[in-house]
């Protein structure tokens, strides 16, 4: 992380995992690994399927890889 304008490389995966764990993880406060990780499955699910995002003009992250809903 040295190189000329390094910082904004991060910026995408700081704001998904800021999703994941205000939306998902404090939400449900997981005590057990099996649970958390079918969890975390679900919720990956839902944002990568079905949770607009502002960024990609309200569409989902399927929806712009693809260019169709799954």
């Amino acid at each position: 992380m040295d190189g000329r304008g390094r910082v904004f490389d991060n910026i995408f995966t700081e704001r998904l995992w800021r999703s994941v764990k205000y939306e998902e993880v404090y939400i449900k406060n997981y005590q057990v690994y099996k649970d958390a990780r079918e969890g975390l499955r679900s919720y990956f699910l839902f944002y990568n399927n079905r949770r607009y995002h502002q960024s990609l003009e309200y569409r989902t992250p399927v929806e712009v890889h693809y260019g169709r809903k799954l």
